[in-house]
């Protein structure tokens, strides 16, 4: 495999990428909603996937196939949940912010504060997809290609199971400031961002099956994101001071990979 080829390949993943985010920043300002972009993040591997798949399409094998089969269901599944639970509820509260902070300037800066941003990591986290479609045709799956395969199906589910629990619990007004403990919650205080990060992990086995194990920065970023940025930190520091309850449901229960609680649950709630 081409080493400078795939770089360049994937080079030209990152203008097809760059073109959809400024697209994006200009519908965000006719509609003055930054907040669009969370809803198009997994759409855009979706079509990131597509683009590197028809360019290669000629000498497309197994796994070619397999990795734009699964980022498509993992990317659609996570933009129609984002979408469904945003729907009505106008800019979120982050990029509100950001907006009134920026002094009348947020047009201009929510390009490289937002859309760039998300679009360079974007590009970074998608080598993998790259390295698959670049590798060329083979003609069967190898071993690591079933246990990605694997990987992906039990990230899926907890990822799936817990966004569809979470909302159907915050669905029902008795759990109002509650803590959810039960379903795959009472394995795990984040199943949504876990399972996100095994989906990717196993993306990455099937780049490293085509001999892309350099890729392996791809998972490593999705997951520290998950973690230390966006996903289990910056949730950890409000739960704990809004919802009753929740420091209890951390002494029992798993920050992130899927354990035991370490005692029975005693209340079903909300995060």
């Amino acid at each position: 495999m081409d080493f400078l080829a795939i770089l360049q390949f994937h080079a030209n993943i990152g203008l097809w990428i760059l073109g959809l985010m400024t697209a994006l920043w200009i519908i965000s300002l006719i509609f003055k909603d930054s907040s669009i972009v969370d809803i198009f993040w997994g759409a855009g591997f979706v079509m990131s996937a597509w683009v590197a798949f028809i360019a290669t399409v000629d000498s497309a094998g197994p796994r070619d196939w397999l990795m734009v089969f699964l980022v498509t269901i993992w990317g659609l599944r996570l933009s129609i949940h984002i979408l469904i639970r945003n729907w009505g509820k106008g800019e979120d509260f982050r990029y509100v912010k950001m907006r009134e902070d920026s002094h009348g300037q947020w047009w201009w800066q929510s390009f490289f504060k937002v859309f760039l941003l998300q679009g360079i990591l974007m590009w970074l986290v998608a080598t993998p997809i790259s390295v698959v479609q670049m590798h060329g045709a083979a003609e069967m799956l190898s071993v690591l290609d079933y246990i990605a395969v694997v990987l992906w199906i039990f990230g899926f589910f907890f990822e799936a199971v817990g966004d569809a629990q979470l909302s159907r619990f915050k669905a029902n007004p008795d759990n109002k400031g509650k803590v959810l403990t039960s379903g795959v919650w009472r394995y795990t205080r984040h199943p949504n961002y876990f399972g996100d990060s095994a989906q990717w992990w196993a993306f990455y086995l099937l780049a490293a099956a085509a001999g892309g194990w350099w890729s392996v920065f791809s998972p490593i970023i999705m997951t520290l994101l998950l973690i230390r940025v966006s996903g289990v930190a910056l949730l950890e520091k409000s739960l704990s001071k809004t919802k009753p309850g929740y420091e209890d449901y951390q002494q029992r229960t798993s920050a992130f990979i899927p354990w035991f609680p370490k005692h029975s649950p005693l209340n079903k709630g909300d995060e």
